[in-house]
């Protein structure tokens, strides 16, 4: 029975001359990979390979098979139209940064609604501000409250913070920021995007936390990779 729900788009890539293979994250059941066959050859198609840009949010009737198997989508409407993600430079170049990060710590195929509103409150803000300059930091850090590593917020006055262990703490080890990125990365503790002006970085300390982020993802999910689109990401905001 085919599944109606809502879906984001994570990643699409080119299959053959004429397809397209796209992920999601639907409401539904997680994450999703979908065919699209001949996409690309039909210009009065019903799915339009706009549809697919990175983060754009869906509404789909879709036929959904075992896990692990390629899905095909019957029915795509675009829910929510941006005004500036895929057009204004910087949101561009964070829509795309994201959808990366995303596409490699995303990979449970099961429904999870507090992540989904999260993933789509994010982006509709994202689409609406113009102060986005810290909204990458403030949305990876408060990912990791749904995929499982927030860090403890106990001891925050000690020396480190272990990254490997997600606590605060006396002890050095060689997975531990300290000085400066230890005092960078705690201007972000609590934040969320409200608040976004608040927090006063310049380009140098941005990449600073940045770089700290990217190493904590790598700690702990599995397979996750230092995004490719990190230097244009760099580049814009410096």
């Amino acid at each position: 029975m085919p599944t109606s729900t809502k879906a984001i788009v994570i990643s699409s890539i080119k299959y053959g001359d004429t397809s397209f293979i796209v992920n999601c994250y639907t409401e539904s059941d997680g994450i999703k990979s979908y065919i699209l066959r001949g996409v690309l050859k039909s210009r009065k198609g019903k799915l339009k390979p706009a549809y697919f840009q990175p983060l754009t949010q869906l509404q789909i009737v879709a036929n959904h098979n075992s896990k692990g198997n390629l899905n095909s989508l019957k029915e795509v409407e675009v829910l929510h139209f941006y005004e500036e993600m895929h057009t204004e430079i910087k949101k561009q170049a964070v829509a795309i940064f994201l959808a990366e990060v995303l596409n490699d710590s995303l990979k449970e195929e099961e429904a999870n609604n507090h992540l989904f509103q999260y993933l789509e409150t994010s982006f509709l803000w994202l689409d609406s501000h113009n102060e986005i300059a810290n909204f990458h930091l403030i949305f990876l850090l408060n990912l990791t409250k749904f995929l499982g590593f927030y860090p403890e917020l106990e001891r925050i006055n000690s020396s480190y913070f272990d990254l490997a262990e997600g606590t605060f703490t006396e002890y050095f080890t060689t997975t531990c920021i300290e000085g400066v990125e230890l005092t960078q990365f705690k201007k972000i503790l609590g934040m969320n995007f409200d608040k976004i002006s608040s927090i006063k970085f310049n380009a140098t300390e941005r990449q600073l936390v940045l770089a700290v982020l990217v190493r904590y993802f790598e700690l702990h999910l599995s397979g996750f990779r230092k995004p490719k689109s990190l230097p244009i990401l760099k580049s814009v905001f410096s």
